[in-house]
């Protein structure tokens, strides 16, 4: 996080300090600037939204509500926000505000329902943190009326925007690979990070590690895989007594159907039947110590076999502090080569830079360099159900917010 707030890339060879790039689209001389509210105080607003705004001439972050006065008014001095709402009402009251376009909800799953629904009720563009809400179904309504109340919902996968990950995509789809087998997605972090009493482990709000980070997980393989899944072959979760129905750790398998591409071939043998997709998916709050008391590093990883090849790119949920793309094909003589790629894209531009360039085009009616649509939140949560149901432990329970949708 604090490499990231200062705008370092880590390179092969060491650090490189950034300064930011040239702002691609200046705004209408007459037009003021998007004016975003941010709901809850949450520790990744100035990662996620703050700081980029910063590198944005067509943004500003105009204000901030938390439940507690004191708070709201640190955060907003911190960061040099106008205004700061504070109290139990203080959610509405931003909402309420005449001043602000779009808002960011970087609340707790459980609550993500209720306040965007909230949100698109007081005409309000919406930048709602991953996962969407606990269920398919809330996410399907969102989206819904969003399209009824013509206003941009996005989930904010923010990895999927930059272009390590899409030029992973690319060489997927190229067909060098050979046809594709598997996909290996993973998001796991050391015991330490979370404690007991993190949200994280909070069934009533949405929690387990399938839900924090199997959202990533999923969206990933389903990116790479270009389609949704067939079905869950197996999923299995690590739990404790201590979080009853929460996932401490989940690992899933899941079959896709045979990569869709042009220029992929589309069997090993001619008149054979294509190849389905196994992908494995591993996410974990708690991984052990190495030999009981050597931490583990993070891992963050994605990789896409083949008859002819593999592609893995190390650190796609943050690739802007560093990254790499390890490409190994092997010929029809039997020579394997190996190359590695970096693509950083935009000098000083995060995952959530990207992320917010994209937001901005779209509620100015510009055509977003990368986008996706509703119904791609709608599936990854469906998936994530499914998976859940087949660990045992049951899908996150549904909102109880009434919300008019006029």
């Amino acid at each position: 996080m604090a490499l990231a707030s200062i705008g370092i890339t880590l390179h092969h060879h060491g650090f490189r300090f950034q300064t930011p790039a040239v702002y691609p689209h200046q705004p209408e001389p007459t037009s003021a600037p998007l004016r975003f509210g941010i709901l809850g105080a949450a520790r990744v607003a100035p990662l996620s939204l703050i700081l980029p705004v910063k590198n944005h001439a067509d943004a500003v972050v105009h204000a901030v509500a938390a439940r507690d006065q004191n708070r709201a008014d640190t955060f907003a001095k911190k960061h040099g926000i106008a205004k700061a709402y504070g109290g139990t009402a203080a959610y509405q009251e931003l909402l309420d505000d005449p001043e602000i376009d779009a808002v960011y909800i970087p609340l707790p799953n459980g609550l993500h329902y209720e306040w965007t629904m909230k949100a698109l009720a007081a005409g309000k563009h919406v930048l709602l943190e991953l996962p969407s809400t606990n269920t398919a179904e809330e996410t399907r309504r969102m989206f819904d009326y969003a399209e009824k109340k013509g206003l941009v919902l996005l989930e904010a996968v923010h990895s999927r925007f930059h272009p390590a990950i899409r030029r992973t995509k690319e060489i997927v789809d190229s067909g060098e690979l050979g046809t594709i087998t598997k996909i290996e997605t993973e998001m796991a972090i050391p015991s330490g990070i979370f404690n007991d009493s993190d949200i994280r482990f909070s069934y009533a709000l949405g929690g387990g590690a399938f839900m924090e980070m199997g959202c990533y997980t999923l969206f990933t393989a389903r990116y790479l895989a270009g389609a949704d899944p067939l079905r869950v072959v197996t999923a299995s979760a690590d739990t404790s007594s201590a979080f009853p129905r929460i996932d401490i750790g989940t690992t899933a398998t899941l079959a896709f159907p045979p990569l869709s591409s042009a220029s992929a071939p589309s069997a090993s043998s001619p008149g054979a039947a294509p190849t389905e997709i196994t992908a494995i998916m591993t996410t974990h709050f708690r991984l052990p110590p190495r030999l009981g008391f050597i931490p583990q590093f993070p891992q963050v990883s994605a990789r896409v076999i083949g008859t002819r090849g593999e592609v893995k790119l190390f650190n796609y949920l943050g690739p802007w502090l560093y990254h790499y793309i390890t490409v190994k094909t092997t010929d029809e003589n039997g020579v394997t080569k190996t190359r590695t790629e970096k693509a950083y894209g935009n000098y000083g531009w995060t995952t959530y830079r990207y992320q917010l360039e994209a937001f901005v085009d779209k509620i100015r009616g510009r055509t977003p360099d990368h986008w996706y649509d509703a119904q791609d939140s709608v599936s990854n949560l469906r998936w994530i159900e499914r998976i859940y149901e087949a660990t045992g432990l049951g899908s996150r329970p549904e909102s109880s917010a009434q919300i008019p949708t006029d």
